[in-house]
């Protein structure tokens, strides 16, 4: 799955605060993610990130 910083993203669960659209800041073998609604920062791997992603709601190109 071709994902870049920038791309907003949509995930099955949401997070705890209620928010589930989330914006890549760092791709690689693990991903840096910052929820949307409360800016949390979460690291998570390639293969957990590509399981979870519902739809991607916005994309960067690169």
């Amino acid at each position: 799955m071709k994902l870049y910083v920038g791309d907003i993203v949509e995930l099955k669960k949401p997070h705890p605060c209620g928010g589930n659209s989330f914006t890549i800041l760092r791709t690689g073998m693990d991903f840096r993610i910052k929820c949307n609604t409360c800016q949390t920062q979460i690291w998570i791997n390639r293969p957990k990130l590509e399981k979870r992603i519902k739809k991607i709601l916005s994309a960067e190109n690169p």
